[in-house]
């Protein structure tokens, strides 16, 4: 149009008809040209990835799945794109990821895939760097993630049946698969997007509950417009019971059993063979010792994989972290569960905070042999700093903050976590209950195996002793007059694997007796410590000078500066018990002295220039100061058996 006026002026009224016109007709020609070749670009993608024969075929070529898991919620955002260019410059083709649907969906009908929840991004990203994805969206993940990746809220329901056809159950699944898979579907290979292959459910023989289970997912997926190859994904026992018409079936393990391998060619005969989860290390719980699994013994097992022409998916080759809340708990083969660590280091071939290991540099020499072009370079390694101690400088009781918390609820009898009328009538999901009664009498405290997970109990805000799975009674003191009992229950973590998931509701989950009658006529307080508590908490003015002994349990605030650009570090904490680390508001996650693990991981983005506060809260004893190191510290080590 600039032109048009310019040559106005010399242009008779004809001459500039036509121009005009042939500048809309070019128009025209331009877009369409644009558009088809955007088509085209399409249409070269000439065929998907493939299953019909003893090797996948993508684009009708011979096609190896070299895979690694990552999952994006375990990783800053600020992070992503370093940790994929490190599998890319591994030999890595493929990436796999969960999806967290109780991430997604915090309360019922309300939805978050943006910020560090934001799947499209990421598989964009993907994308970008040249990785195909298999996707594993659930409903149910595992993971080591709290219920396997389920909302708490599902619990509301006294009759739930978890990863059933329940329709309790079902219509859950269907209203947050409307809202996710609509997301994915222009991601898949036949639109142009990396997403090869989508995962149905997971590990689904391990539970097969509902033979009609398997059937309603792949349908969810189908009806929702996925194209791509469905897979399932089992270990050895579980493959007799997880499979679904129409889906691949995948295997799981760590030591390679050649009749596991027979067992699929006798199952699917003529199909490609692939390990969807070669489980690269493994997890730690607290109490335990910290798990290895050495590159000496790993290496041989998946060279062996691959000499077997078979696909391999490392689970994990990144692992990350379990920030806030969100980790897991076991209790397959042991009396009562046991909580995970927050780290989810798993001894992976790259460290919680991105480092390459002896697994990888050997991994990476590995898998260059099934490439025809060298591998990129290794993108550079991520600076840290041990920044100096940091000592604290004021207190605040936990019993002091309790007016920040949610109206409080009156109740006759005690109200499991998931009940309780907060966060717009979903429940309290995670961190910790306070639940306070009267009490006139000494005697015995028994919780009757009622506490999930575990109590720290108090008459007039003194500390009498813990009650949990293994402690259940405990001897209450005399006193003069009515005393105030508080048991301050905390969810540790909900198993995420097994056939208990119905079983995960948190808190007190029945009555507790004093001298064998049941307590009544309880105040309620969620203790969440979400965003806005611990925004409020900051703003109070009832903070104490450390001239002034605290009370616990208490938080406690210090200032940490940084003079330059943040780096990556770990907080170490000796000399404190056990409780909970807030950095610039971002919850870390839990600390336990008893171990294994010693640090947190706290990611350079979280920080920034100048003060940056850190909060702790503490349950029982603190020394002062908290410690930071260039390296994280997961404890004693033991071989994974």
């Amino acid at each position: 149009m600039e032109i048009l006026s310019m040559l106005r002026l010399r242009l008779s009224l004809k001459q500039r008809y036509c121009l005009l016109l042939c500048f809309i007709v070019g128009s025209i020609l331009a877009y369409q040209f644009t558009r088809n070749r955007v088509d085209v670009g399409r249409m070269s993608r000439v065929e998907g990835l493939r299953a019909n024969s003893s090797q996948f075929t993508l684009e009708r070529k011979p096609f190896r799945i070299l895979g690694g898991s990552i999952h994006y919620f375990r990783v800053p955002r600020a992070y992503w794109e370093d940790r994929l260019l490190k599998m890319k410059a591994c030999g890595l083709n493929t990436l796999t990821t969960y999806v967290p649907w109780n991430l997604h969906e915090p309360e019922r009908g309300v939805f978050h895939f943006e910020d560090q929840l934001d799947l499209v991004a990421y598989l964009r990203l993907a994308a970008s760097l040249g990785l195909w994805v298999i996707l594993r969206p659930g409903p149910y993940i595992c993971a080591e993630w709290d219920l396997g990746g389920l909302p708490s809220w599902l619990l509301r329901d006294k009759n739930m049946k978890l990863r059933t056809t329940y329709p309790g159950f079902t219509d859950a699944v269907d209203s947050f698969f409307n809202h996710l898979i609509e997301k994915v579907v222009p991601l898949q290979y036949s639109k142009g997007g990396p997403i090869i292959a989508v995962q149905v459910e997971n590990e689904y023989g391990s539970y097969a509950k509902d033979e009609e289970y398997m059937p309603f997912i792949k349908e969810a997926v189908l009806s929702r417009g996925i194209s791509e190859l469905l897979l399932t994904s089992d270990n050895k026992e579980g493959l007799k019971r997880g499979g679904v018409k129409g889906a691949l079936e995948t295997i799981n393990f760590q030591k390679l059993n050649p009749n596991d391998i027979k067992y699929l060619d006798v199952i699917q005969p003529h199909k490609p063979k692939m390990v969807m989860e070669y489980w690269s290390g493994w997890f730690d719980l607290w109490g335990d010792l910290h798990h290895v699994y050495t590159a000496e013994d790993m290496i041989p097992v998946v060279t062996e994989i691959l000499k077997l022409n078979m696909s391999i998916n490392l689970y994990m080759f990144h692992g990350g972290t379990n920030f806030g809340f969100m980790s897991g708990a076991l209790a397959v083969g042991m009396p009562a569960p046991k909580a995970m660590v927050t780290s989810y280091d798993y001894d992976a071939p790259l460290s919680e905070a991105g480092d390459y290991t002896t697994k990888y540099h050997l991994l990476r020499n590995l898998f260059s042999h099934y490439h025809a072009q060298p591998l990129p370079e290794l993108p550079s390694h991520q600076e840290r700093r041990a920044y100096q101690p940091v000592v604290i400088q004021q207190h605040l009781s936990l019993w002091v903050s309790l007016p920040f918390t949610d109206k409080p609820l009156k109740s006759e009898r005690p109200v499991n976590m998931e009940n309780l009328p907060v966060n717009n009538n979903n429940g309290q999901s995670y961190g910790y209950t306070l639940y306070e009664t009267t009490i006139s009498s000494k005697g015995t405290l028994n919780s009757k195996n009622n506490i999930r997970d575990r109590a720290l109990v108090f008459v007039d805000k003194h500390f009498l002793g813990v009650l949990d799975y293994k402690t259940q009674e405990l001897a209450l003191p005399d006193g003069k007059g009515k005393r105030t009992l508080s048991l301050l229950v905390e969810n540790c973590g909900r198993v995420n694997y097994g056939k208990t998931l119905d079983e995960q509701r948190k808190g007190l989950v029945g009555d507790i007796e004093l001298n064998k009658l049941p307590l009544h006529d309880f105040i309620i307080r969620s203790l969440d410590m979400k965003p806005g508590f611990v925004n409020r908490l900051e703003s109070s003015s009832h903070w104490m000078s450390v001239r002034q002994r605290p009370s616990f349990p208490a938080f406690f605030q210090a200032t940490l500066y940084v003079n330059s650009f943040p780096k990556d570090t770990f907080i170490k904490l000796p000399g404190w018990s056990k409780g909970v680390v807030f950095i610039n508001g971002k919850n870390l996650g839990r600390y336990w002295s008893i171990g294994p693990q010693q640090t947190l991981y706290v990611p350079g983005p979280l920080l920034h220039r100048g003060d940056n506060q850190v909060m702790v809260f503490e349950e029982q004893e603190t020394d002062g100061k908290i410690l930071f190191s260039s390296s994280p510290d997961y404890g004693m080590t033991v071989d994974v058996q």
